[in-house]
Protein backbone atom coordinates (compact mmCIF):
# COMPACT_ATOMS: atom_id res chain seq x y z
CA UNK A 1 0.00 0.00 0.00
CA UNK A 2 1.05 3.39 -0.99
CA UNK A 3 2.25 6.18 2.26
CA UNK A 4 2.38 9.38 2.02
CA UNK A 5 2.06 12.37 4.51
CA UNK A 6 -1.54 12.46 3.52
CA UNK A 7 -2.29 9.21 5.00
CA UNK A 8 0.55 8.62 7.60
CA UNK A 9 -0.34 8.41 11.30
CA UNK A 10 0.33 12.17 11.88
CA UNK A 11 1.50 13.68 15.49
CA UNK A 12 2.63 16.93 16.75
CA UNK A 13 5.86 17.02 18.75
CA UNK A 14 7.38 20.30 20.60
CA UNK A 15 5.35 23.12 20.62
CA UNK A 16 4.82 23.06 16.71
CA UNK A 17 6.40 20.63 15.13
CA UNK A 18 4.88 17.88 12.88
CA UNK A 19 5.64 13.84 12.25
CA UNK A 20 4.22 11.23 10.12
CA UNK A 21 4.80 7.76 10.55
CA UNK A 22 5.55 6.32 6.70
CA UNK A 23 6.99 2.94 8.42
CA UNK A 24 6.41 1.90 12.32
CA UNK A 25 7.59 -1.36 13.81
CA UNK A 26 9.72 -3.13 16.20
CA UNK A 27 12.40 -3.04 13.96
CA UNK A 28 12.03 -0.12 11.78
CA UNK A 29 11.11 3.02 12.21
CA UNK A 30 10.60 5.88 9.16
CA UNK A 31 9.63 8.98 9.93
CA UNK A 32 8.73 12.39 8.09
CA UNK A 33 8.79 15.41 9.92
CA UNK A 34 8.69 19.35 9.71
CA UNK A 35 9.88 21.67 11.92
CA UNK A 36 9.22 25.03 11.46
CA UNK A 37 11.99 28.37 12.04
CA UNK A 38 13.52 28.77 15.26
CA UNK A 39 12.49 24.93 16.84
CA UNK A 40 14.68 22.58 18.46
CA UNK A 41 13.79 18.84 19.96
CA UNK A 42 15.51 18.14 23.06
CA UNK A 43 18.88 16.63 23.36
CA UNK A 44 18.91 13.63 23.64
CA UNK A 45 20.97 9.57 22.86
CA UNK A 46 19.21 5.92 22.59
CA UNK A 47 20.85 3.17 23.99
CA UNK A 48 20.01 0.48 21.35
CA UNK A 49 18.78 2.89 18.10
CA UNK A 50 21.01 4.07 15.33
CA UNK A 51 19.32 6.91 13.33
CA UNK A 52 19.91 8.47 9.96
CA UNK A 53 19.10 11.78 9.58
CA UNK A 54 17.87 12.86 5.75
CA UNK A 55 17.10 16.35 5.24
CA UNK A 56 14.51 16.81 2.41
CA UNK A 57 14.22 20.77 2.11
CA UNK A 58 15.31 23.29 3.75
CA UNK A 59 18.30 23.90 6.18
CA UNK A 60 18.86 21.91 9.72
CA UNK A 61 21.13 21.88 12.25
CA UNK A 62 22.13 18.71 13.45
CA UNK A 63 24.43 18.68 16.70
CA UNK A 64 26.31 15.46 16.90
CA UNK A 65 28.45 14.56 20.17
CA UNK A 66 29.16 17.94 20.12
CA UNK A 67 29.72 18.58 16.56
CA UNK A 68 27.56 20.28 14.22
CA UNK A 69 26.89 19.45 10.84
CA UNK A 70 24.48 22.08 8.74
CA UNK A 71 22.00 19.74 6.52
CA UNK A 72 20.94 21.24 3.06
CA UNK A 73 18.37 19.26 1.25
CA UNK A 74 19.18 15.69 0.32
CA UNK A 75 21.86 15.52 2.73
CA UNK A 76 22.16 13.19 6.03
CA UNK A 77 24.12 12.25 8.69
CA UNK A 78 23.87 9.15 10.62
CA UNK A 79 23.44 8.58 14.70
CA UNK A 80 24.57 5.41 16.43
CA UNK A 81 23.53 4.62 19.66
CA UNK A 82 24.57 5.91 22.82
CA UNK A 83 25.70 9.28 21.19
CA UNK A 84 23.73 13.28 21.97
CA UNK A 85 22.11 14.66 19.25
CA UNK A 86 19.87 17.25 18.76
CA UNK A 87 18.04 18.68 15.71
CA UNK A 88 17.83 22.00 15.43
CA UNK A 89 16.39 24.69 12.57
CA UNK A 90 17.80 28.27 12.98
CA UNK A 91 16.90 29.20 9.83
CA UNK A 92 13.82 31.56 8.41
CA UNK A 93 11.77 28.20 6.46
CA UNK A 94 10.21 25.17 7.25
CA UNK A 95 12.76 22.54 7.25
CA UNK A 96 11.54 18.43 5.78
CA UNK A 97 13.21 15.85 6.71
CA UNK A 98 13.27 11.96 7.31
CA UNK A 99 14.40 10.34 10.82
CA UNK A 100 15.17 6.55 9.99
CA UNK A 101 15.82 4.35 13.10
CA UNK A 102 17.08 0.71 13.64
CA UNK A 103 15.09 -0.83 15.96
CA UNK A 104 12.64 1.39 16.64
CA UNK A 105 12.79 4.31 19.67
CA UNK A 106 10.25 3.91 21.35
CA UNK A 107 10.94 3.90 24.91
CA UNK A 108 14.79 4.23 24.02
CA UNK A 109 15.36 8.06 24.35
CA UNK A 110 17.37 8.96 27.25
CA UNK A 111 17.54 13.08 27.62
CA UNK A 112 21.56 13.96 27.48
CA UNK A 113 23.04 16.99 29.09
Amino acid sequence: MKISKQNAQHYIWGDQCDGWHLVQNKELSVIHERMPPDTSEVRHYHVHSQQFFFVLSGEAELEVNGETARLHAHEGVEVPPGIPHQMKNTSDADVEFLVISHPQTRGDRIAAD
